[in-house]
């Protein structure tokens, strides 16, 4: 398998190497030069497969020669064997006669970014130790993806982590998952500014020669591709269980950063028969103004009871307008550096024509998120986090819309168990949830984090200095 950049002009890459390069040389994402393609009869034989099962079926494409398949089994069997509480790895739960939850919140840091994160750090140690390498992770978190990416790593002899998020405005909850870590390879950066900002800094040192001089970056943000084919496994697994591939599932994916929901694309791009993938989010919607109205115009961000979709950049829809819009490189490159310099731009007629059958986006603001809560709660006893809300908020407004067969499940993602935000959780239903008793002493233990201003050079400087060498 070859991984091609949506910007056209980095290298091609096998697996290995876009997993350790993360962001591609010439600013672009990774992403396959073609999409592997399973018959419903191949969809049908993973039926009553294990997760860990359905998990190596559906990476080993991806993976091509990089790892043995026996390699593949051993990596799976660790992860989706012994790192989640549940047997089932993501659990589905019922709602009512349509409405279903996939709970994606059972693995060490209780949101959905474990799937992938706990898989994407034995691949790297696998990768390291086979070159005999070192590799310092830069990467930005709106809340989660930090606190599985650092149990992904923490204590690794390769990999050297630096987390950057912003200051205030992640849940104490997410934060403390960060930040009381104590392992020498973990460094919790807390920047003045914005999610955006952080992102835009871990963007800019890949492309920053006195970083990528010194340093050996890799990236575990959703712009590394390993971290979305590992997404793409839960989608296949849960259709099977709704009665896929012989039946049609809608998912409606609570989106800040695009590659959740890109994930189902990537799945349905495979074979399976996905009716609507629903871009659910809050009332920083510039992904619902970009997928129905063509409109991608970022503003300013709007803080929210939903803080892990407080993001005006989306760098996983780059990957969508690339695949969806024709596979032009060249083209991509000139939107995207527009877009870069005018935080504005139209999307082309072949990018709306390419994702208009598959994808409906829908906004929630916190009153909607609000009863989106109150009614899992009163009518099936579920106690869900306003993540999930806006995600089930917009399966109920997909519904009240009468644009989706009501034979047709629609799966939402549940993002983060409801502990990660119990003051939001208690506003709404008048009950506050606990941690698990696997993290039940989060707030007894020491915080260690770094408060840096909003100015990259003082994010780029720190981790030149702190970093050790290659």
């Amino acid at each position: 398998m070859e991984y091609i950049s949506t910007r056209g002009s980095a290298p091609t890459l096998d697996f290995e190497g876009a997993t350790l390069a993360g962001l591609a040389s010439d600013g672009g994402l990774y992403l396959p030069r073609k999409w592997p393609r399973f018959s419903a009869a191949e969809i049908r034989d993973l039926r009553g497969c294990e997760y860990w099962e359905v998990a190596v079926a559906v990476m080993k494409p991806f993976v091509g020669k990089s790892l043995t398949e026996a390699e593949l089994i051993e990596i799976c069997q660790q992860v989706y064997g012994k790192e989640f509480s549940h047997a089932a790895v993501t659990p589905l739960v019922q709602l009512d006669g349509q409405h279903w939850l996939l709970e994606l919140f059972h693995g060490p840091t209780l949101a959905f970014k474990d799937v992938a994160l706990q898989m994407l750090g034995r691949l790297f140690d696998t990768f390291l130790k086979r070159r005999d390498e070192r590799l310092t992770i830069v990467g930005a978190t709106s809340g989660d993806t930090g606190s599985a990416a650092i149990r992904g790593v923490a204590g690794s002899e390769r990999v050297e982590i630096f987390m950057l998020h912003p200051q205030g405005k992640v849940s104490d909850v997410q934060r403390r998952q960060m930040t009381t870590v104590r392992a020498p390879n973990v460094h919790n950066l807390a920047i003045d500014g914005s999610f955006d900002d952080a992102q835009a800094h871990v963007k800019r040192m890949f492309g920053d020669a006195d970083v990528t001089g010194t340093l050996n970056l890799g990236a575990v943000n959703s712009i590394n591709w390993a971290r979305l084919m590992a997404q793409v496994v839960y989608y296949f697994y849960s259709a099977l269980q709704l009665g896929g591939p012989d039946r049609k599932i809608a998912y409606s994916v609570p989106t800040g950063n695009f590659g959740d929901v890109f994930a189902g694309y990537v799945a349905s791009r495979m074979g399976l028969p996905i009716e609507t993938l629903v871009v659910a989010t809050n009332i920083n919607d510039i992904l619902r103004r970009a997928i129905n109205e063509g409109d991608y115009s970022a503003g300013g961000v709007t803080p929210t009871i939903t803080p892990s979709m407080d993001i005006q950049v989306s760098s996983n829809f780059e990957r969508l307008l690339f695949d969806a819009g024709g596979r032009d490189g060249a083209a991509i490159a000139q939107q995207m550096h527009g877009f870069e310099k005018a935080k504005t731009m139209a999307l082309t007629n072949a990018q709306r024509v390419g994702m208009k059958d598959l994808f409906r986006s829908f906004r929630a603001d916190q009153d909607q998120t609000a009863r989106a809560m109150q009614w899992a709660h009163a009518a099936s006893g579920q106690i869900i986090d306003p993540h999930t809300a806006v995600g089930l908020s917009a399966a109920q407004d997909m519904v009240a819309d009468d644009s989706i067969d009501p034979t047709v499940p629609i799966v939402t993602l549940a993002t983060a168990h409801p502990a990660k935000f119990p003051d939001a959780v208690e506003r709404a239903v008048g009950v506050r949830p606990a941690l698990p008793q696997r993290v039940g002493d989060l707030f007894g233990r020491e915080e260690h984090f770094t408060e840096l201003s909003g100015d990259y050079e003082a994010a780029r400087d720190f981790v030149l200095q702190n970093a050790s060498a290659d």
